[in-house]
């Protein structure tokens, strides 16, 4: 069985009509007789807005409470995305992050992912179903969901690529692959199409915020390909980040 798990943020997944290109970049893959994991965020600003909502009420929220409340915006967005690829014609299961389960340990809010246990995707794997798993949480070992903390669907999603041995992790962003800078801010940054692991730590240090460092380190252990490209660009090659 060859995976390839793809990742998609809060603002590729944002209103329907942009559900519906990620479709289409899942059944890019699905449809080249491969078995698909996708991870999502929660859906635009609904993660800062579940944190205004808590603000109107408390200013010094248990983190325990806080993660309670913050992970029901990527719930939303599985179940949404798995709709839309039935109402094509696809078999979708989503999954919360204690269903999988990915376990980690108990510091709430910021969590490290211990184990991830892959059975129940693969057996889904195996029945051809594309399977959608929420960003950004797992269950600690008392049963207490938690939150992972900045770059945590990233985070997931190569955690899932590890566990699951990917064939590789594409993690679609706002932009078509790593720079040497902002494009948006200097016309003159080149884009690369290949980097590795080290070059693409150098840029996080300098202020990149493609991907987070743990990420990185995550991919460059375990020698897992990430591939950075847009949602949104057509037969967009993007980044390759690998070894030397």
């Amino acid at each position: 069985m060859e995976i390839v798990v793809q990742k998609f943020g809060g603002s590729s997944v944002a209103n329907n009509k942009k559900l519906h290109k990620v479709c289409e970049r899942i059944l890019e893959e699905k449809n080249n007789n491969k078995s698909v994991v996708v991870v999502v965020s929660a859906q635009g600003n609904t993660t800062d807005d579940l944190i205004d909502q808590e603000k109107t009420i408390t200013k010094n929220a248990s983190k325990r409470e806080h993660d309670m409340l913050v992970t029901v915006g990527e719930q939303i967005t599985i179940a949404k995305l798995a709709m839309c690829l039935q109402e094509m014609g696809y078999k979708a299961k989503s999954f919360l992050g204690w269903q999988v389960p990915i376990i980690t340990n108990s510091n709430f809010s910021d969590a490290d992912i211990e184990e991830i246990q892959t059975a129940n995707i693969i057996k889904e794997l195996e029945q051809d179903t594309i399977v959608i798993v929420a960003g950004f949480q797992g269950v600690d070992r008392n049963n207490e969901i938690t939150t992972i903390g900045r770059g945590g669907s990233d985070t997931t999603a190569i955690a899932l690529s590890i566990a699951l041995k990917a064939e590789k992790c594409e993690l679609f962003k706002d932009v078509d692959g790593i720079y040497s800078g902002d494009p948006h801010k200097d016309s003159k940054v080149i884009k690369y199409d290949k980097i590795t692991y080290d070059q693409m730590l150098e840029l996080s240090h300098n202020g990149a915020q493609v991907l987070h460092d743990k990420c990185i380190e995550m991919a460059k252990e375990n020698l897992l390909q990430i591939i950075v490209k847009s949602t949104f660009k057509d037969n967009c090659q993007g980044t390759i980040v690998e070894g030397c």
